[in-house]
């Protein structure tokens, strides 16, 4: 099997984000009621669930930093990160688009989502078990 293309690259995209989870979790955690400030929503009244979501993307980051430090064992994580950077914008859109969230919430899914979209689905398609070999192999070449 034929090393992990882009190597380097993928370790340094899931270095930096594993660091933004982890921050931006601690933020959450530290700051619940951020989001609401600048997006135009009312306070919540359970922060200690926004707190929750900041300590769940903090321990996303633990999962991305083990991705950048072993790339070739990390597709299933880095699929269901990129599963959940595509869900969370689609729910946000539909919130928006039903009038029940105004549209500065977007906000939270410009980095928390979008940016790594194409670094994320890039990793993926190096690292998809079965691409390498199977694309690789004499046959197909």
């Amino acid at each position: 099997m034929k090393p992990l293309a882009r190597r380097r690259s993928h370790r340094i995209t899931f270095a930096a984000a594993g660091i933004y989870n982890i921050a931006w979790g601690l933020y959450a955690v530290a700051d619940p009621q951020w989001f609401f400030r600048i997006s135009g929503l009312p306070r919540s009244n359970s922060p200690q669930i926004f707190a929750t979501l900041g300590m769940v993307l903090g321990l996303y980051g633990v999962l991305y930093l083990d991705v950048a430090r072993a790339p070739e064992r990390g597709w299933l994580v880095a699929a269901v990160g990129l599963t959940g950077k595509i869900l969370g914008p689609a729910g946000l859109a539909w919130l928006i688009l039903t009038g029940q969230w105004p549209a500065a919430t977007v906000v939270i899914v410009v980095t928390n989502d979008l940016i790594w979209w194409i670094p994320f689905a890039l990793y993926l398609r190096d690292a998809w078990p079965g691409w390498r070999s199977e694309w690789d192999s004499p046959a197909r070449l």
